[in-house]
């Protein structure tokens, strides 16, 4: 009896044991970046949330075009300055709100919704779900690589904008205001370049 009370008392541990081993190591609890974006830390500043917006869902953005980035930089230490963003492999250039971005108490958010960098003359087409390899190099903390993804235009991020030549070369919907705007302007600059120019006057 003694030993058979034992073994019930000991299966009734078993799972309050399992439940401790679980809730100490959970996934859930192993650290992780927050949001979808990449995320690093060099030395006083955290880049933070850094994401490329991709194309609606079932489109890719293609060769030649541009695409919207997005990121934040908090500074813990001595100011610093953002000379430049690259991503290499991908984008001719990456365009940023200035020459050169100060990084010092105030954090710099290029979150969006309305791009305020974005990388210019896509060499190769991106599809959502890929990542990128972006540089960007400061004054002072010298430089970092980090693996951005292309995250699609969809679900949170369709409120989100595509850079200015993504915007200038998505077709314009059939019947759409901006459809009929430009249908407009084509129809009058065809009847302004087809009037006759005015013939000499006979006192010339």
């Amino acid at each position: 009896m003694p030993r058979r009370l034992l073994l019930v008392a000991a299966a009734a541990l078993l799972p309050a044991v399992a439940g401790c081993e679980a809730g100490n190591s959970a996934p859930t609890l192993q650290w992780h970046y927050p949001t979808q974006g990449a995320g690093t830390v060099l030395g006083k500043i955290s880049i933070r949330n850094v994401f490329i917006l991709g194309a609606p869902l079932g489109h890719h953005l293609g060769k030649g075009q541009s695409a919207s980035l997005f990121f934040a930089l908090v500074n813990t230490g001595p100011k610093d300055q953002l000379l430049s963003v690259t991503a290499p492999g991908a984008a001719t250039s990456v365009t940023l709100p200035s020459t050169t971005i100060p990084v010092g108490a105030t954090p710099v958010l290029l979150q969006g919704p309305a791009p305020e960098a974005y990388l210019k003359d896509l060499i190769r087409p991106l599809i959502s779900g890929q990542s990128v390899n972006v540089t960007l190099r400061f004054k002072n903390a010298g430089s970092v690589t980090l693996a951005v993804p292309v995250i699609a235009q969809a679900q949170y991020f369709s409120s989100y904008s595509p850079a200015p030549s993504a915007t200038a070369t998505t077709p314009l919907r059939p019947g759409s205001p901006a459809s009929k705007h430009a249908k407009h302007r084509r129809k009058h600059k065809h009847k302004k370049s087809g009037s006759p120019s005015p013939s000499p006057s006979a006192s010339s």
